[in-house]
């Protein structure tokens, strides 16, 4: 069983909660070289984010349209013509942490929206082909789209990539993300939350470099009703 499979089901309606639980079984399994490096790397893209491209509440968001894994477009101007919109990047389907957030939206956020009007989305910039296993898997209700060409979390200021000598000494260790991810790129999307208003306008955003450290539904909630 993979990583992946072993916190797809988590039941806490808590995001950290389930991501700290991952973290403890790393912490078993992994060497200690192994922990702190990957440490060190998520501290360094905290410690390196251009905070000031990053999107923050008043920023407008384009239009966009972006294909959905079981088929047809999400696209903002229908959502937004009807209630807030909330949307929430990741990086891609067998990401474990990814994995180990996303049941907490589903079952604490995703009904509470619903009750408000609101509509979800879940953007990553892996290929719908393998990214709709995510949805099956976790057994999403809400739409999970794909931006392959990293158009949209580029423009929002949340995308990254390893440098050029990085990405050749990863693929050489077997973690290429762009075949991961399907599109021939290496931008992934730091963990971000985006409530957008019906004019298109962020009223709350929240992003985090540090994967393993994610939006609490709570505060995704009071942001939306604070639009009622």
């Amino acid at each position: 069983m993979t990583e992946s499979d072993q916190h797809s089901r988590g039941q806490s309606d808590s995001v950290q909660k389930n991501l700290d639980s991952l973290q403890t079984q790393r912490d078993l399994d992994w060497a200690p070289e192994h922990l702190a490096e990957h440490l060190a790397y998520r501290q360094s893209l905290q410690n390196e984010a251009e905070w000031s491209r990053v999107v923050k509440a008043g920023d407008v968001v384009a239009p966009f349209a972006l294909d959905e894994v079981d088929g047809g477009t999400v696209a903002l101007a229908d959502l937004v013509h009807t209630g807030p919109t909330v949307l929430i990047f990741f990086r891609f389907e067998n990401c474990p942490a990814c994995n180990a957030a996303l049941p907490a939206y589903r079952d604490a956020l995703a009904p509470e929206l619903d009750k408000l009007g609101a509509h979800l989305v879940a953007i990553s910039p892996q290929i719908t082909e393998r990214l709709v296993a995510i949805k099956r898997r976790l057994d999403l209700p809400f739409p999970v789209a794909s931006d392959p060409d990293a158009s949209l979390i580029r423009s929002l200021g949340i995308a990254f990539a390893p440098t050029a000598d990085e990405q050749e000494e990863r693929a050489r260790q077997g973690a290429d993300i762009s075949a991961i991810l399907g599109n021939g790129r290496w931008d992934l999307p730091y963990p971000t939350v985006v409530v957008i208003d019906q004019d298109y306008v962020v009223r709350f955003a929240d992003a985090h470099p540090d994967w393993m450290v994610r939006t609490e539904v709570d505060a995704v909630l009071d942001a939306v009703r604070s639009l009622s």
